[in-house]
Formats: structure tokens, C-alpha cells, sequence
């Protein structure tokens, strides 16, 4: 499977993994997944650096690049194809970052991995739920 992480999947990843339930665990560290991160998570995770919501050791640039070369994860890059999907993606909300990651998914045709319930029930993209 091809596996998008939604940015607290990441941060749960690299910080608090028992928030990880045991099935979606073996998910992600099955080696014939591939594991995808979009830009638009970095940028959320920096947001919450700066916010105080979260805690990145010493300079945050410094402190994301440390947590994402620590996980095997590939880069989704965003390109015009993600920008306009997001604009006509069928999410119930218009939050930026969940449109980013919902295009993402659909573009790169990646199952998306996330607990937020708001996400769940689209159906032009997969999603791995986090129950």
C-alpha cells in the first residue's frame, strides 16, 4: 500500500507512538509500504511549533528536517494538479491543510492515514482510519 500521513500521524510517529493503534502500526512499519508525507504537514508542524503547541528542540527548520529523516518517508510534492484538486476536493469542511493533504492523496492515488473523523467519509480518496 501506499500510505499518506496525515501531519499528527507523523507526530505521533516520531514522539508518541502508543497513540498509534497496533493494526494501523503494522501498517507502517510493513516494508513493502511505501510511506508519503506531503510539504503542507511541514508547514502545519511548524505552525504549532511557533503556536507552543508542540515542542521542536532547538531551531524548528532544524528540528523537522531531524524528525523527518529519522522516519522512511517520501515526499509528495505539491504541483498544480494538488492545488486545484484542493479547490474541488468533497470535504464538509474548508480547513487549507486537510484540502491539501485530501488533494495529495487523490493526485498521487495515496490511502491516507489519519484520525480525523471530518476526513472519513469522502469518496474520491482512501483513507485508513484511526479509530
Amino acid at each position: 500500500m501506499r500510505l499518506l500521513l496525515d501531519t499528527h500521524v507523523i507526530l505521533w510517529s516520531a514522539a508518541e507512538p502508543e497513540k498509534i493503534p497496533s493494526k494501523v502500526c503494522e501498517e507502517l512499519e510493513n516494508e513493502s509500504n511505501e510511506l508519503w508525507f506531503s510539504p503542507i504537514s511541514v508547514w502545519e508542524i511548524l505552525l504549532l511549533a511557533e503556536k507552543g503547541r508542540i515542542f521542536l528542540k532547538g531551531d524548528h527548520r532544524k528540528g523537522i528536517r531531524k524528525m523527518l529523516q529519522e522516519l522512511p518517508l517520501r515526499e509528495a510534492v505539491i504541483n498544480q494538479e494538488v492545488a486545484i484538486q484542493s479547490r474541488y476536493i468533497d470535504l464538509p469542511h474548508q480547513d487549507s491543510a486537510d484540502r491539501f493533504l485530501a488533494a495529495t492523496a487523490l493526485v498521487y492515488d495515496l490511502i491516507l492515514v489519519t484520525a480525523d473523523r471530518r476526513l472519513f467519509d469522502s469518496k474520491r480518496f482512501s483513507v485508513l482510519t484511526i479509530p
